[in-house]
């Protein structure tokens, strides 16, 4: 098992451990594209090639990320199609991150799938955090390790979501609690209702 796939699967990391340069070797890579997407005038036919080489090529064509972004592992990210990303996300998506289609998110989102083990904190401890469908998640909200958003869930602005949300659902606050069903589903992009 790689590096990449050892940060996936939870195990713990060794952050001290010879195999785990291979690991700097990409967050130094994807650090460097970052700072060209977000040094780059807001032109999609600048910007574009480059997050796609951020996402090794895995970035659909209906899928837009509005500048600025930071992205420690671009290759632990799997993206849907028609996914819109406002400015300022930022991921430390060691443990793996799966944005599914037609999610949006806010302005100033934060995804994290790592922790420290706190009596040894070169120790590293990953989980995946997977976004469901249509799901919205709101300026600001925080969404931490091991976190699945249901489908056409709603998570409000400056939430932090510390456990799975329910498909069709709203959740807010901080810790972010149920709020209130959904009726039916909200109408993809394009779609009358």
């Amino acid at each position: 098992m790689d590096i990449f796939e050892q940060l996936r699967s939870g195990v713990d990391v060794d952050m001290a451990a010879p195999e785990y340069a291979e690991a700097i070797k990409h967050m130094t890579e994807c650090a460097g594209l970052c700072f060209q997407i977000n040094t780059t005038a807001p032109l999609p036919e600048k910007i574009r090639p480059l997050e796609e080489q951020l996402f090794g090529g895995n970035l659909p064509p209906t899928s837009y990320l509005m500048p600025p972004v930071q992205i420690d592992f671009g290759c632990q990210m799997k993206i849907g199609k028609g996914v819109f990303v406002n400015h300022s996300l930022t991921c430390m998506a060691a443990g793996g991150i799966t944005i599914d289609d037609n999610v949006m998110i806010g302005p100033n989102v934060r995804i994290v799938t790592d922790n420290h083990d706190f009596d040894n904190r070169m120790v590293l401890r990953c989980k995946a955090v997977h976004i469901g469908r249509n799901a919205w998640i709101g300026v600001g909200a925080i969404i931490l390790p091991g976190v699945t958003i249901g489908e056409n869930a709603v998570v409000a602005a400056g939430a932090v979501v510390t456990k799975d949300v329910a498909p069709n659902t709203i959740v807010g606050g901080n810790p972010a609690k149920f709020i209130r069903s959904l009726t039916g589903t909200a109408p993809q992009r394009g779609e009358q209702k």
